[in-house]
């Protein structure tokens, strides 16, 4: 956390005499939170500002300007896509955690160079949840046959096929994780692998839980490698 971030707003009373924390939490002009829930949570408490529209927050996390527009959080200047989050996979699940919020409700994830122990499938799992995730598509494996790939009621959405260890690259869109309704997905990536396939595969989670944060999980082995990246792709 850097030294300038806060954790409150302050409101202050006529008479009252400041601290020289206090002073110095006024003069460092924007509020800098380390995530967006730190940010929520200082606005609306005993002794802080209630949360107006013009309120403006730095957040360390994504390294992102936000201003508030009266319902929802949103990025300064941002027109397109604005990454809200990412990191490494290692081990057998890697979570990326505060990345969905109010201010999007479509994201992109994209991973690359992505190595596993075994060959197996790997998956992404909204919050907590392990059931309900519904998808179908097709993959075409390098001898050329096509196959369908489907499931039902399982545990994540399906984001590559047993048969590889090199998943390497891709895009994955979500549509609505932070929203009370249900979780839609798209995802396409390559395998360059011999034993591995090429697949377009879409599906959705049948609930209409509010969702934050995702895992990575392998269905057996680990990841040795891979790297995620996660956008908001902006409202306007």
């Amino acid at each position: 956390m850097g030294v300038n971030a806060q954790t409150a707003v302050p409101a202050f009373t006529a008479g009252q005499v400041l601290t020289a924390a206090e002073m110095t939490q006024v003069n460092t002009g924007i509020p800098v939170f380390a995530t967006t829930v730190t940010r929520d949570a200082a606005f609306g408490g005993a002794g802080e500002k209630v949360l107006a529209e013009g309120q403006m927050a730095y957040i360390e996390a994504t390294n992102a300007t936000q201003y508030y527009d009266g319902a929802a959080w949103q990025a300064v200047g941002a027109s397109g896509l604005v990454r809200v989050g990412g990191g490494t996979l290692s081990g057998a699940s890697t979570t990326f955690s505060s990345v969905f919020s109010a201010t999007y409700q479509a994201y992109l994830v994209t991973f690359t160079n992505v190595l596993a122990t075994v060959g197996d499938d790997f998956n992404l799992q909204l919050g907590a949840t392990t059931t309900g995730y519904y998808f179908g598509g097709a993959g075409v494996p390098p001898s050329g046959s096509g196959a369908n790939i489907q499931g039902s009621n399982v545990s994540g959405f399906r984001v590559s096929t047993a048969g590889s260890t090199k998943y390497t690259g891709g895009n994955l869109w979500l549509w609505n994780p932070f929203l009370s309704t249900e979780t839609t997905y798209q995802t396409v990536r390559v395998n360059p692998d011999t034993t591995g396939n090429m697949a377009s595969i879409q599906g959705f989670l049948n609930n209409t839980t509010s969702y934050t944060a995702f895992t990575m999980t392998m269905a057996s082995g680990s990841f040795t490698s891979g790297t995620i990246n996660i956008y908001g792709l902006a409202l306007s």
